[in-house]
């Protein structure tokens, strides 16, 4: 009896040792089908999270009491330009790169995200075919500074997909509503850019939603039907904007945001021809 007791226990002890080094090599097989995956990153807790004047914003729910510690709630966006010259040391870089057609208002989207007054204190470079803007937030006592990088939409301009794409966190795959060619273009853009980076998050854009829905209702249909498969395919979010009427801009920003830093995200599905589309 002694001796069969002892037997099983030997038995049980290599199956156990069998069943974790089999544990580990399924792990480590599936990380490399995976491949490398985008990095949350967590916010540094800082004590100007309890100043009366941070908001939480409307975009992001709050996190419940339980889990103030583990989960960050998203306060107001606002500019810090002399806080960023005095200290860098809590300073969280982000690269978002924007590719598209000509004329399709990734200029005008890019600056009524960063406002006027940013771009003329210096907050812009320009290079042939590739422009570059600063816009530094302040998000939960970390002040996070997105540097937007746009690339021209001529032929020319495409040699500056690698630097513009290469560590963005999110690319910008935009197109113009009322031009189906320039939706069309939005694969070829993707493709060019997935050779850089295969790790941003992609977001699809459609621009001059004021004008967009001034065009037919079946017309209207047929491009938002078509966006949205392009989007699925892409595994990419999709958001109908205009930089006009500044419509889903700052929304798109935040939304980025809540996806790098595992913030929660309120903002529902709208697929409602007529109205500015949200579809993930």
């Amino acid at each position: 009896m002694v001796y069969h007791f002892s037997l099983r226990r030997r038995v049980r002890r290599r199956v156990l040792v069998l069943r974790r080094c089999i544990r580990r090599v399924m792990d480590r097989l599936l990380m490399c089908c995976l491949g490398k995956p985008v990095r949350y990153r967590m916010l540094p807790i800082s004590a100007a999270m309890s100043s009366s004047n941070d908001t939480p914003s409307s975009t992001f729910a709050p996190s419940s009491p339980s889990s103030k510690s583990r989960d960050l709630t998203c306060h107001q966006l606002h500019r810090n330009k002399s806080s960023h010259r005095d200290s860098n040391s809590d300073l969280v870089p982000l690269k978002i790169s924007l590719l598209g057609d000509s004329q399709i208002g990734k200029t005008s989207f890019v600056v009524k995200y960063v406002g006027d007054d940013e771009k003329e204190e210096g907050g812009e470079t320009d290079t042939a075919g590739l422009n570059s803007m600063d816009k530094t937030l302040l998000v939960r006592g970390a002040r996070i500074s997105y540097s937007i990088w746009e690339v021209g939409g001529d032929v020319k301009s495409q040699d500056n997909i690698p630097v513009a794409c290469k560590d963005s966190v999110a690319i910008l795959f935009m197109f113009d509503l009322t031009s189906r060619c320039t939706l069309n273009s939005v694969i070829t853009w993707y493709h060019q850019a997935r050779k850089w980076n295969q790790t941003a998050i992609p977001i699809l854009i459609g621009t001059k939603f004021d004008d967009f829905i001034q065009l037919p209702i079946d017309l209207q249909w047929t491009i938002a039907s078509q966006a949205r498969a392009y989007a699925k395919a892409f595994n990419a979010t999709l958001f109908f904007s205009s930089a006009t009427y500044n419509i889903n801009v700052n929304k798109i920003f935040k939304f980025i945001t809540a996806k790098l830093f595992d913030l929660p995200w309120t903002v529902e599905r709208n697929l409602t021809i007529g109205e500015p589309i949200i579809d993930f």
